[in-house]
């Protein structure tokens, strides 16, 4: 055997356990984990930190199987060209089809897409749709805007109790968000009769 054959042979010898080594085979998301990831606003980073290598078992769990949570995922990752060439009509199809599948995370994104003209064309009336779907399903940040919005002068009096009662009876941990969502029940809370503030502030069923 030549001396260039025999430093060839030893090179894929070793070398390739090696690589198997660094390149650490990722399972499949658990749908818990993911919603957490989600919620947190970390599932973006977690795909890229495990290096693209589930894109094509994320894509088959969004367009084949469905599931709402994988559909946000493949969604943002396409709206945002995050291991896949970017298609941003493509992406909001798939954050769509989650939130109509009853996802909050997904309503609460589209939400806020409308009402600060994120990827799509400003619209106040979608926005409180997809927020105050998103309140009464139990997402925090969407309760925190909704309320925001109609203290602002956006949607209608007529949700002011409902956007009131969802955010007063929200556990918030975070400091800044809790801090919004004080301010906001300030402003709604002057908007409103007291006996009707008082009524809101019954505990959630």
């Amino acid at each position: 055997m030549s001396k260039k054959l025999f430093t060839l042979c030893c090179f894929i010898l070793f070398a390739q356990p090696l690589y198997a080594q660094e390149l650490k085979v990722v399972q499949i998301y658990e749908q818990e984990e993911l919603l957490a990831w989600i919620k947190q606003n970390t599932h973006l980073n977690r795909v890229v930190e495990d290096k693209c290598q589930l894109v094509e078992d994320i894509e088959a769990r969004a367009d084949i199987v469905k599931i709402p949570a994988y559909q946000f995922l493949w969604g943002d990752m396409l709206a945002w060209g995050v291991c896949v060439d970017k298609n941003a009509e493509l992406g909001l199809y798939y954050i769509e089809q989650a939130a109509h599948q009853g996802l909050p995370e997904g309503l609460e994104q589209l939400g806020r897409y409308y009402a600060k003209g994120i990827l799509v064309q400003q619209d106040n009336t979608r926005a409180i749709n997809y927020l105050r779907e998103a309140s009464s399903m139990g997402s925090i940040k969407a309760r925190v805007q909704f309320a925001e919005y109609l203290a602002n002068g956006m949607g209608s009096p007529l949700d002011f109790e409902d956007a009131y009662h969802w955010l007063h009876n929200s556990v918030i941990a975070d400091k800044n968000l809790h801090a919004r969502a004080q301010k906001a029940l300030k402003l709604l809370a002057k908007k409103m009769p007291t006996r009707i503030v008082e009524k809101a502030k019954r505990p959630l069923d």
